[in-house]
C-alpha cells in the first residue's frame, strides 16, 4: 500500500475509533444507569475519554509531510498502543458485565464485543500486523464465556465465535490484499515493476523534508535513453517494450539495494541515491555510479534475434538542506539530462550554478519572448544571395529581436527558446505574412528577384492549420509566379520527427508553387534514402563546412560529395557562409552557382536591402546600355 495511503487511512481511523467508542460507551453507560448498575461502568467511561483524547492528540500530531522516517514510525507505534488500549478497554467492560445476568446486561456487551470485533475488522484491515491479535483479542474472551456456561446453546455459540472470527479474518485478509494490489498498480510501473513517477515524488518529498532537520546528501539521477523513439518506430513497440524492461532490469541487479529506481514516462528513469554524511562521498559515488551505470546500458542487447546498441544521456543534480521544492529538483535534472542529450548525448552533466543561470537567462528571455510581438520588437533582415558574376539573385530572410532590458538578442538563443515553447508558431507566421508582403512589394516597386528564402519551423511543419495558412497568405499577397520565387528553408532535424506527415506537408505546400531547400546540409540526419523521400528543390552547404575550405581535406571532400548528390537527385546548390575570394573561387570551380555570405553582403535592414537592390538594378541598366 502506498505508504502515505496507508498513513493517512490509519490517522482517519483514529478519529471514527474515538467517535465510536464515546458514542456507543455513553449509550451503554446510560443503559447501566437506568439499570442501576452504573459502578464499574463510569470509571470504564472515565478511562474511555482519556484514551479519546490521547487518540485526539495523535490525530493532530500527525501531518504526513511534516515529518521523517523516524518520527513516522514513532507515531504509527504510537497508534498500534493506542488501537490495542481502546479495543482493549472494550474486553474489560465485556469481563465486567458478562456474569450480570440480571436486566440482560450479559446480553448487551456481548452484542457490544461483536460489535467491536466486526469494527476492529473493518477499520484495521490495511494492517495484517494490527488487526489479527485485536480481533483475537476481543473474540478470545467470548469463547471462553460461551465455553464456561456449559450448556449446549453455549458450545454451539461457541463454535460459531470461532466461525465468525475466521469470517472476519478471512474478510479482512481479502480486503488488504485488494487494496495491497490497488495501490500496488497505483504506485508501479506496469510494464517494468519499478517504482512509477508518482510515488517518486512522495518519497523525494519525504526525504527533503528530512533533510531540513540533519546535515545529509543524496543525488538523483536522471537517465533518458538516446535514440529509443527510433527502436520503437523500426522494429515496433513489442521489441521497445522488451528493451525498456531489460534496461530496468540491468539497473535493478545493479543497484536496487541502494537506491530507489521508478520509471517516470516512456523511456526516462529516474533514480535517488541514499543519504550520505558528506558533500565528497555523494559527488564521488556520483560520479562512479553514472560511469557504471552508462557502460551497463551500452552493453549489446538481443532482443528477439535483434542485435541491439543504445546509450544514455543523464543529468545529475544533488540535493541536502537547503534544497526546497521536489517539483523544482525533478526540473532541475531535466534541464541537466536535456544539457547532456544537447552536448551529443550518451553523456552526464551535473546541474549547477552555471546551469542554473544558463536556465534562468532562457527563462527570462521566454517570459519577454512572449511580449517581442506586441511591442514591434521583432525585425527582419535580408542577407543577399549571388550568382557566379556576384549579381544579387535572391535573398533569405532573417529574424532579429532587440529587447530594451536585454538588448540584441541571438537568433540561436530566442529561436531555440521559441521552438520549445510553441511561440514559433506565432513568430513564424509572422516572419511569412511579412516576407510575402516584402517580396510583393519589391516585385512591384523595387526589381525582380529569382528567389526569396524564408525559414519554416518544423512545429509550424506539423501544426495542422500551416497548409492552410500558407495557402491564404499566397492568396492575398502572391501571384503564382510570385509564389514560384519562394523557397521555404527547413533544417535536417526534423528529420527525426514525423517523417511521413512532414512529407505530406511539403507536398500539399509545393502544389502552390512553392519550393523547399534542406539547410544546413550534410550536419544532421543526412542518408540518401532520405534525399530520395524528401521533395525538396534545394541543398544549403552548411557554413562550417564552407569556413574550413582550405584547411580540413574532409570537409573539402564533403562539399563535393554534397554537389554530386546535388547532381544525382537533380537539386541546386547553395553555399552560405562564404567569407574569403579563395572559398568563392573553388566553389565556382566546382560549379556551385548560389552563393551567400560577408564576402558579398551582411544581413540588413529592409530599406538598406532595397537600396542595394536600386543599385543592382541601376548597374544592370547602365551595362545594358553601354
Amino acid at each position: 500500500m502506498n505508504q502515505e495511503k496507508f498513513y493517512d487511512y490509519l490517522q482517519k481511523q483514529i478519529l471514527l475509533l474515538v467517535g465510536w467508542s464515546l458514542l456507543t460507551g455513553l449509550g451503554f453507560v446510560s443503559l447501566c444507569y437506568i439499570q442501576d448498575v452504573l459502578y464499574p461502568a463510569n470509571l470504564w467511561y472515565g478511562a474511555m475519554v482519556v484514551v479519546s483524547l490521547w487518540g485526539w492528540h495523535l490525530y493532530r500530531q500527525f501531518r504526513y509531510k511534516h515529518v521523517d522516517i523516524h518520527q513516522l514510525e514513532s507515531w504509527y507505534q504510537k497508534v498500534r498502543l493506542f488501537m490495542y488500549v481502546i479495543f482493549g478497554l472494550w474486553t474489560i467492560i465485556f469481563i465486567l458485565y458478562v456474569e450480570k445476568n440480571e436486566h440482560n446486561m450479559h446480553l448487551v456487551v456481548i452484542f457490544t464485543q461483536i460489535g467491536a470485533s466486526v469494527i476492529a475488522s473493518s477499520f484495521l484491515f490495511s494492517d495484517k500486523k494490527l488487526v489479527v491479535p485485536i480481533v483475537l483479542l476481543l473474540m478470545y474472551p467470548l469463547m471462553i464465556y460461551f465455553l464456561s456456561v456449559q450448556e449446549a446453546y453455549a458450545y454451539f455459540a461457541s463454535a460459531f465465535a470461532v466461525i465468525f472470527l475466521g469470517l472476519l479474518l478471512y474478510s479482512s485478509h481479502n480486503s488488504n490484499a485488494l487494496i495491497q494490489q490497488i495501490y500496488y498498480q497505483a504506485q508501479h510501473d506496469s510494464l517494468t515493476g519499478l517504482y512509477n513517477r508518482r510515488y517518486f515524488i512522495d518519497y523525494l518529498d519525504q526525504m527533503l523534508y528530512a533533510f531540513k532537520k540533519n546535515n545529509k546528501f543524496a543525488y538523483i539521477l536522471l537517465i533518458d535513453l538516446d535514440h529509443f523513439k527510433t527502436i520503437n518506430d523500426s522494429l515496433g513497440h513489442d521489441i521497445g517494450d522488451k528493451l525498456l524492461l531489460e534496461v530496468s532490469n540491468r539497473i535493478k541487479e545493479y543497484c536496487e539495494k541502494s537506491h530507489l529506481i521508478a520509471r517516470i514516462g516512456g523511456d526516462e528513469f529516474m533514480i535517488v541515491s541514499y543519504e550520505f554524511d558528506t558533500i565528497e562521498e555523494c559527488a564521488h559515488s556520483a560520479e562512479s555510479f553514472s560511469k557504471t551505470i552508462g557502460q551497463l546500458l551500452k552493453s549489446t542487447y538481443i532482443i528477439d534475434y535483434n542485435h541491439l546498441h543504445i546509450s544514455a544521456s543523464m543529468g545529475i543534480k544533488f540535493i541536502d538542506k537547503s534544497t526546497k521544492k521536489t517539483n523544482q529538483v525533478m526540473k532541475e535534472v531535466d534541464i541537466a539530462m536535456y544539457e547532456a542529450k544537447a552536448e551529443g548525448r550518451d553523456g552526464t552533466v551535473h546541474f549547477n550554478k552555471a546551469l542554473a543561470q544558463q536556465v534562468n537567462n532562457e527563462l527570462e528571455i521566454e517570459r519577454k519572448l512572449y511580449f517581442a510581438l506586441k511591442e514591434n520588437e521583432i525585425t527582419l533582415n535580408y542577407q543577399a544571395q549571388v550568382n557566379e558574376k556576384e549579381e544579387i539573385i535572391g535573398c533569405e530572410v532573417l529574424v532579429r529581436w532587440h529587447n530594451k532590458v536585454l538588448g540584441f538578442v541571438s537568433p540561436v538563443e530566442f529561436i531555440a527558446i521559441a521552438e520549445k515553447t510553441g511561440i514559433i508558431l506565432e513568430l513564424g507566421n509572422y516572419i511569412v505574412e511579412e516576407s510575402f508582403k516584402t517580396l510583393k512589394y519589391w516585385e512591384e516597386e523595387i526589381t525582380q528577384l529569382e528567389q526569396f528564402s524564408i525559414n519554416i519551423s518544423v512545429r509550424q511543419l506539423l501544426d495542422e492549420s500551416f497548409v492552410n495558412h500558407i495557402t491564404h497568405l499566397c492568396e492575398r499577397y502572391l501571384t503564382v509566379n510570385m509564389r514560384q520565387k519562394v523557397i521555404f528553408e527547413i533544417t535536417e532535424t526534423l528529420l527525426a520527427e514525423d517523417f511521413e506527415y512532414i512529407v505530406k506537408t511539403i507536398k500539399e505546400v509545393k502544389k502552390l508553387g512553392i519550393r523547399f531547400s534542406m539547410d544546413d546540409f550534410g550536419t544532421g540526419y543526412s542518408s540518401l534514402s532520405y534525399l530520395r523521400e524528401m521533395p525538396i528543390d534545394e541543398l544549403k552547404i552548411d557554413r562550417a563546412f564552407v569556413n574550413r575550405l582550405g584547411e580540413s581535406n574532409s570537409d573539402e571532400m564533403m562539399i563535393k560529395t554534397i554537389f554530386t548528390l546535388a547532381k544525382i537527385f537533380d537539386l541546386s546548390v547553395v553555399a552560405e557562409g562564404v567569407e574569403t575570394g579563395d572559398q568563392f573561387r573553388f566553389l565556382i570551380d566546382h560549379e556551385c552557382h548560389i552563393f551567400q555570405g560577408y564576402y558579398f553582403a551582411k544581413p540588413m535592414k529592409k530599406g538598406d536591402f532595397e537600396i542595394l537592390l536600386l543599385k543592382e538594378k541601376s548597374r544592370k541598366l547602365k551595362q545594358n546600355t553601354i
